[in-house]
């Protein structure tokens, strides 16, 4: 059963198919999934019964399996599932973005304001997954493993948190841009296949870069900061 006061984030992990919802209806279940579902719709001016009844009409689909993941496992599904799809879809979106406001560009003006937000997705996103796989994700693998950080590097885990969080927040807002520019990417009726195709890539692009920044900021960065804290209780060190 889903109430209104249980945080977003929880809704997706109960039934990951709800993301969509979640996201149709402007809630933010990414950088926002710490707020509950009550407070987030009457933030929005969205019907909390609305929602919940369109949640629960997906029926119990089971929890979803990165909620059972330790963070060895998450750390892999993370990269395996989402790094490597964004560098797949940059790779094929940029350039289809600009052909499509070469040709479409005269009619509709927005598209080069699509352009440049899929330009400044991936010069965001692109080193931010590489300090991730860098710096962050060996950190987090060393502690898992070994129970202490590597010699070289930050010494704790929370300011390299707190610079990806502010990194995925910024990623949010221009996810937000992104969405208003393309009027909700809606394709015009003059619009040709590969004006459809970028709308659709740029529209699933969303949903996995909003259900991939959950998976990090609600799931695995709490798991690893408390393991870390864990680790120093024992060894009689204060962090």
């Amino acid at each position: 059963m889903i109430t209104t006061d249980m945080s977003l984030g929880q809704i997706v992990d109960r039934i990951p198919a709800g993301a969509r919802i979640l996201q149709e209806s402007g809630l933010d279940f990414c950088c926002g999934g710490q707020q509950t579902l009550g407070d987030a719709c009457s933030e929005h001016g969205v019907s909390s019964e609305t929602v919940i009844a369109a949640l629960e009409g997906l029926g119990d689909t089971g929890a979803a399996d990165w909620t059972s993941y330790g963070p060895l496992e998450l750390v892999e599904h993370v990269v395996s599932t989402h790094h490597e799809y964004l560098r797949r879809q940059f790779d094929f979106l940029v350039p289809l973005a600009q052909k499509v406001a070469t040709v479409h560009g005269e009619r509709h003006p927005e598209l080069a304001e699509v352009y440049a937000d899929v330009r400044e997705l991936a010069d965001d996103l692109l080193p931010h997954m590489q300090k991730e796989e860098q710096v962050l994700f060996p950190m987090i693998v060393s502690l898992a493993e070994t129970g202490s950080l590597p010699p070289v590097g930050p010494p704790h885990l929370e300011m390299p948190i707190s610079v990806m969080v502010l990194e995925h927040d910024a990623c949010g807002e221009l996810l937000r841009k992104m969405r208003s520019d393309s009027r909700d990417f809606a394709v015009p009726a003059d619009g040709c296949a590969s004006y459809q195709a970028l709308y659709a890539g740029l529209e699933e692009l969303e949903a996995d870069t909003h259900l991939h920044i959950h998976k990090e900021n609600n799931i695995l960065f709490p798991m690893v900061l408390e393991l870390e804290q864990e680790s120093a209780v024992a060894d009689g060190v204060a962090r």
